[in-house]
């Protein structure tokens, strides 16, 4: 199966420094303009809308950024409870229809209760955990029903719900989650298409996958699997990890630029993963690099790859052999290493895919 390759777009350019998060600070229309467009060019098939409770809205950017490129995908970042999900489902399949099926959706509760509170929920996490679940399956209803439904659940009463428009793509986009608590993968296991994971060490995600396989079996789904990383490249391996050391660096100094400093107190679960790991050791299976998850809190995508970018591609293709078959990288110098990693990264790990699957069918 073709591997699949994601980003992730900023609408603001980034302060000078290594980037942690680029979906803060104001909108500039222009360089989400060029940022959507150097994806588009490098060739990544979706570009992650990140979604914080103060950032701008993300399927409005993700229009913008369509509208200026030709056939790089988003894959928009939607926390349930906020819009009615029958609201929800008219505008995923409207923008689906309007960019001829450039649309996925990432399903997230909120890293943290304070994050929710800026906007008014107060619902502890594992009720909206449950909450989504419920939100997915009328979404589901409105995606695919011919006729009028009613619907009676634990959070949404519906008489008579029907959509004009249905999704262009068959039976609706890919439904993204990611998570490790009970809640998360319970959700996930019954309802949603791709499991998304921070990058940790082979072993551990081999467990991780074959433990999801089996939960998603019970309902009669077969999963894939995304894992995330941040590649720091160098010409050479020695130059990657001066970069690598250079970048930390970076983060660690009092009124860094990130705005983390060595924050080390994990948000969620996934997060409290990634900080065993590190404390574990600062390398694993050779190029997976955990100081910057370390020094940030492991706050979102922290876990870096260093080498070359034939090393970091052989990388990469290691997790593809345990089933991973979706990828999303990002640098911490977004726009620049965007293209370096278009140039360099995505071709190897394409390449490098396509003879893993011919030697297989062989």
């Amino acid at each position: 199966m073709p591997v699949r390759v994601i980003g992730m777009i900023g609408v603001t350019p980034p302060s000078d420094g290594a980037t942690v998060h680029v979906i803060r600070g104001g909108l500039s229309p222009a360089y989400l303009r060029s940022f959507a467009q150097v994806h588009d060019q490098a060739g990544f098939d979706l570009a992650l809308v990140g979604y914080t409770a103060s950032s701008a809205e993300g399927f409005l950017v993700a229009q913008h950024a369509a509208q200026h490129t030709e056939r790089l995908g988003f894959l928009i970042a939607h926390r349930p409870g906020f819009v009615a999900p029958t609201l929800a489902a008219r505008k995923i399949a409207t923008f689906d229809q309007l960019t001829g099926g450039r649309i996925a959706i990432h399903i997230i509760s909120g890293a943290s209760d304070a994050e929710q509170e800026n906007e008014g929920d107060f619902a502890p996490k594992e009720v909206r955990y449950r909450r989504a679940a419920e939100y997915i399956e009328v979404m589901k209803r409105v995606w695919t029903s011919d006729k009028r439904f009613d619907f009676e659940g634990e959070f949404y009463r519906l008489r008579g719900a029907r959509s004009d428009v249905q999704p262009l793509q068959k039976p609706h986009p890919l439904l993204f989650f990611g998570g490790s608590s009970e809640g998360a993968l319970a959700m996930g296991a019954q309802h949603c298409d791709v499991f998304a994971m921070f990058g940790e060490p082979l072993a551990a995600t081999a467990q991780r996958i074959a433990e999801f396989r089996a939960r998603a079996a019970q309902f009669g789904r077969t999963p894939s699997f995304n894992i995330s990383f941040r590649p720091i490249l160098g010409a050479t391996e020695g130059q990657a990890w001066d970069r690598a050391r250079r970048i930390l660096s970076a983060i660690k100094q009092p009124g860094d630029p990130t705005g983390f400093g060595n924050n080390k107190a994990p948000l969620d679960h996934s997060a409290r993963r990634l900080l065993d790991f590190a404390a574990q050791g600062e390398t694993h299976d050779a190029r997976l690099w955990m100081p910057i998850a370390e020094a940030t809190g492991a706050i979102g995508n922290t876990s870096c790859l260093v080498g070359t970018a034939e090393q970091v591609a052989d990388a990469l293709l290691e997790y593809y052999k345990l089933g991973v078959q979706s990828f999303l990288v990002r640098g911490f110098d977004p726009y620049e290493d965007t293209i370096e990693f278009g140039r360099e990264l995505i071709p190897r790990l394409r390449a490098g895919a396509a003879e893993l699957d011919r030697a297989m069918a062989a």
